[in-house]
């Protein structure tokens, strides 16, 4: 079987029904299928659709980003911190690898941070209200890189 690159229009809410994000207005976001680039849930319900198919989705928050885990959630001292003067709300990488995961400080006191490796959706159902605009048969080249290249996609400098 072929791999698939699949690209899709989005807005993703909350269980409140606040927007949180949107491709409107922009390139449809494409991925290459089984490459483990979008979340699990909202993977394998865009696997089943045709293109041209509208459909809303909703995916629990285990099969998006996780259940919260309260393991990821650490008191640091403040001088062990990249920076002064943290405030509640500010994210930095844990590691000096681009890959390294983000934290955000949640609690502030005179000698402590207290940070949450969690996603920020963790713990979360989503609904996406999604247009699927193409499907195709994916390149060579993209199966190689793990993943789908051009518009939407992912772009290589020369």
């Amino acid at each position: 079987m072929t791999a698939k690159v699949i690209s899709f229009h989005y807005t993703l809410t909350d269980p409140s029904g606040k927007k949180l994000d949107s491709s409107e207005g922009d390139e449809p976001l494409s991925f290459l299928e089984g490459a483990g680039q979008i979340i699990p849930g909202l993977e394998a319900a865009l696997s089943k659709l045709k293109a041209g198919e509208k459909k809303q989705v909703k995916v629990v928050a285990k099969d998006a980003y996780g259940n919260r885990d309260d393991k990821k959630v650490v008191e640091v001292p403040l001088e062990q911190l990249p920076k002064k003067d943290v405030k509640i709300g500010d994210m930095f990488q844990t590691g000096q690898d681009h890959h390294s995961p983000p934290v955000t400080v949640i609690k502030v006191t005179s000698k402590h941070a207290t940070l949450d490796a969690n996603h920020p959706l963790a713990g979360i159902d989503l609904t996406f209200d999604i247009e699927i605009t193409e499907i195709r048969d994916a390149t060579s080249e993209e199966v190689d890189h793990g993943h789908a290249h051009g518009a939407g996609g992912h772009h290589h400098s020369s």
